[in-house]
């Protein structure tokens, strides 16, 4: 596996597109054109460019960058070959934008165009990507990032985005096409063999000794799960999923971060001017590696700042009513060296011989999704509060995503969570326990996944529907 890094000025390369701001009902309209095409992407600055698929040219595709309480509104021109979607992941959006084909929308056929609008009541770090034939569609490159700002940001010396992805390149340096194979379906997924933070394989990140840094990670891979430990340094996570948490270091040192998650960091550079520290990667045991150094400036450092760290200010997302909330048992199985033996699928019990027929292995409460048909799981009353009650009785690790709704994070293996988190995707380990909790407050018809695309489109996917 090649090292990995990023570009040293760490920012995301926006392509030219059309923004522009006007005033409409007491708020500002935020207007962006995103064209999906066919692009090269620099991969790796030795070797030649790589044939990916982009938005506006670039991957990760254009950063749009907006205020809370803004509207936007996106206008997407499709010029691939195959039909596509855009899915504004972890935005509380309508659900008619909520950019999942056949559900919410047609698929934006090729030569067509589709106008999505809706409101960002919620500051963090959120992100878009496609949503149809999502496991290649993503793995060639359709995804960016949306940053909805704090009415009152936090004062950092500099505010950055690193997208996390990794990409399975051939000998000959394309993207493999082995989209949707079973070892991949039925194991951990498709995992690739180099790294990328913003679309580039580098070694370094420069700093300059005493800056404060506002970290934003977007796991973008289509099952690679991360854990960074920053050596020599001691960042705060300060939001997860967009949401603000209280400030903490985290567990065991380490910013686990799954497929579709995101986690914002606070990182004083305690270094000193020529020093290198090094950004590991740990999450899987037998293939640690170096995801970056930071390397420290010549630069006399920056005066120190105030030992004080300020929280972020709480977002819109409503408290759940525990109490007099409905609950609901969800059951996750399948996969290799599981314990599912047959479940239904187009409404008739199948084997996992059979399953794997189909090129499914996963089921949810029993039943496996065809991804075409997507019937109600759950039938939710609107404005009420629901606990979900989570088991993984699998051998892999799931990041279970909910669309259109943020949820409460209760507890883990009948454990209180220390910190209550607000997500919107949450990773559950081999045999875990989670219970969440959320206020049913968004009606339609909401795709409920694991975000880890292979397993997705292997079946662990299912809807619930608010009414």
């Amino acid at each position: 596996m090649h090292r990995r890094g990023l570009l040293s000025s760490l920012a995301l390369v926006l392509l030219p597109l059309q923004a522009c701001t006007s005033l409409r009902a007491g708020r500002k309209l935020r207007e962006f054109e995103l064209v999906t095409m066919t692009g090269d992407a620099q991969i790796d600055s030795t070797k030649a460019p790589v044939p990916v698929w982009t938005y506006g040219g670039s991957v990760p595709g254009p950063q749009l960058r907006v205020r809370q309480g803004d509207r936007i509104r996106v206008a997407v021109s499709n010029r691939l070959s195959q039909p596509t979607t855009v899915h504004w992941h972890g935005l509380r959006v309508p659900n008619a934008m909520d950019g999942v084909p056949h559900l919410t929308q047609h698929p934006i056929a090729p030569g067509g165009r589709h106008v999505y609008e809706f409101d960002v009541p919620d500051a963090g770090t959120y992100w878009y990507h496609s949503h149809f034939q999502s496991s290649e569609q993503l793995d060639r490159g359709l995804y960016g990032t949306v940053i909805v700002e704090e009415r009152d940001p936090i004062p950092v010396d500099r505010d950055l985005t690193w997208v996390l992805d990794d990409w399975r390149i051939t000998p000959a340096g394309r993207i493999s096409e082995t989209f949707g194979n079973a070892h991949d379906m039925a194991h951990a997924g498709r995992i690739g063999n180099v790294v990328t933070v913003n679309g580039s394989v580098h070694e370094e990140f420069s700093v300059r000794a005493g800056e404060r840094l506002r970290m934003r990670l977007v796991n973008a891979a289509n099952a690679r799960i991360f854990a960074l430990a920053f050596h020599g340094h001691r960042p705060l996570v300060i939001a997860i999923d967009g949401q603000p948490v209280e400030p903490h270091e985290p567990a065991g040192g380490r910013v686990v971060i799954a497929p579709g998650m995101r986690c914002d960091l606070l990182l004083d550079a305690a270094g000193r001017p020529g020093e290198r520290h090094e950004v590991h990667d740990l999450f899987y045991p037998r293939d640690r590696y170096v995801l970056m150094q930071f390397v420290y400036d010549q630069q006399a450092p920056l005066p120190r700042r105030s030992a004080a760290i300020v929280s972020l200010p709480a977002n819109t997302v409503p408290e759940p009513d525990l109490v007099n909330a409905g609950t609901h048992e969800i059951v996750f199985e399948g996969g290799m060296m599981g314990t599912l033996h047959q479940a239904l699928l187009d409404g008739k019990p199948t084997d996992m011989r059979g399953m794997l027929g189909r090129g499914k292995a996963w089921a949810v409460n029993g039943l496996v999704s065809d991804g075409h048909e997507m019937k109600p799981m759950l039938e939710l009353q609107r404005g009420r509060s629901y606990r979900l009650r989570m088991r993984n009785e699998t051998r892999w690790h799931h990041p279970i995503h909910l669309h259109g709704h943020t949820f409460r994070v209760l507890g883990r293996n009948a454990k209180p969570t220390e910190h209550r988190e607000w997500q919107d995707t949450v990773l559950m380990s081999p045999g875990e326990q989670v219970e969440i909790a959320f206020v049913a407050d968004n009606p339609g018809d909401w795709m409920f996944h694991c975000h880890i695309l292979e397993h997705q489109d292997g079946g662990m996917m299912s809807v619930l529907r608010v009414s």
